[in-house]
């Protein structure tokens, strides 16, 4: 199930309802959005959580003091968060049954000017144990990257030769912090599509036409009934999805697993370590590397690794494809975590 996650809508500071949305979203071949506007769950409460003609609309919400901010979903009311600290308002999403995800995590600040755009990363990444990371957010991510108005230009133009896949900086540093706890990751957008409405049109020059099919978190497919809102929650608390540039190419039926003397280990689990064998399955012919803690352990070209392993690590795929001239990360799992001693044992 293709998700596109962190939208904002006119119940905050986008520029789009959540029916245009949707509607952006049904032609981009988007399965489910899960929508966060700023510390509010009107959506929610106005009725859209569910699914429309074909696409699942999840309401989160953006929990958004002034520095670092948080994504929460399954909550029902908006976070309280004036003078609490960033551990305090995870604590506070998961005392009222939610789960998180650090927006921008590894936010900069704006290269251009910090006027632009100021840092605004997550601090707490350790304190914050229940929590998940936004790997790439997208938008926020490549705005901070531009050095001059030209590249900002060429971006806006055409997005896609720009992107190769989640930067390598912040790979790096969520594969640290998965060797201290699991943390699942997901792409974002931090899709506000800026502009004026004028007699009901949209003027802007980051149209979400453009820019919604760009990155997808994929799921498990869901029945499409009225738990399908809780079970794709369940997939991403979970770890049990992956990253994917969808416009290099359909990302939907990769698969990862590990397989040792009769037991399986999905995306996003842990489990003791042993005699394991990683496997991963790709949608298409592509470069399929296998990384330990970071680091490129093996490879192969074509729609199928098998490797054996024996050693602790946080381990993960990276599927990269060729498009446009350059190679891309196409797809990026969520890892397997093989541990000398399980956290729950210690």
């Amino acid at each position: 199930m293709r998700c596109a996650i962190h939208m904002h809508t006119t119940y905050s500071d986008g520029t789009a309802t959540v029916a245009e949305l949707l509607e952006v979203a049904r032609e981009n071949g988007i399965e489910a959005i899960l929508i966060t506007d700023h510390d509010t769950v009107a959506a929610r409460r106005d009725g859209w959580e569910g699914w429309h003609d074909g696409v699942l609309c999840v309401v989160g919400l953006e929990v958004s003091p002034r520095d670092g901010h948080l994504l929460a979903f399954g909550v029902t009311d908006a976070i309280p968060h004036r003078g609490l600290t960033e551990s305090e308002i995870c604590a506070a999403v998961q005392a009222a049954g939610g789960i998180s995800f650090a927006a921008h995590p590894f936010s900069e600040g704006s290269r251009i000017s910090r006027r632009i755009g100021r840092p605004h990363p997550w601090r707490a990444l350790d304190e914050c144990g229940a929590m998940g990371v936004e790997l790439w957010s997208l938008l926020t991510d490549e705005a901070e990257r531009w050095r001059t108005p030209a590249q900002a230009v060429r971006f806006l133009r055409d997005p896609k030769p720009l992107l190769i896949g989640p930067p390598a900086e912040h790979l790096a540093l969520w594969d640290e912090l998965g060797s201290r706890r699991r943390v699942p990751a997901i792409g974002g957008l931090d899709a506000h599509q800026p502009g004026l409405r004028v007699r009901g049109r949209i003027l802007t020059p980051m149209r979400h036409e453009r820019f919604l099919g760009l990155l997808s978190t994929h799921v498990p497919d869901v029945p499409r009934d009225s738990e399908a809102p809780r079970r794709v929650l369940a997939a991403l608390a979970a770890g049990r999805s992956y990253l994917a540039l969808d416009w290099v190419a359909p990302a939907a039926g990769f698969e990862l697993w590990a397989e040792s003397d009769g037991a399986r280990l999905e995306m996003g689990e842990e489990g003791p370590v042993g005699e394991w064998t990683i496997n991963a399955r790709s949608p298409e012919e592509a470069s399929i590397r296998l990384l330990r803690d970071g680091r490129q352990v093996a490879r192969c070209q074509g729609t199928r690794l098998s490797q054996p392993v024996d050693g602790a690590g946080v381990w993960r795929v990276e599927v990269w494809l060729e498009r446009g001239g350059a190679p891309r990360r196409w797809i990026v799992s969520n890892p397997i975590y093989l541990r000398d001693q399980r956290p729950s044992d210690q």
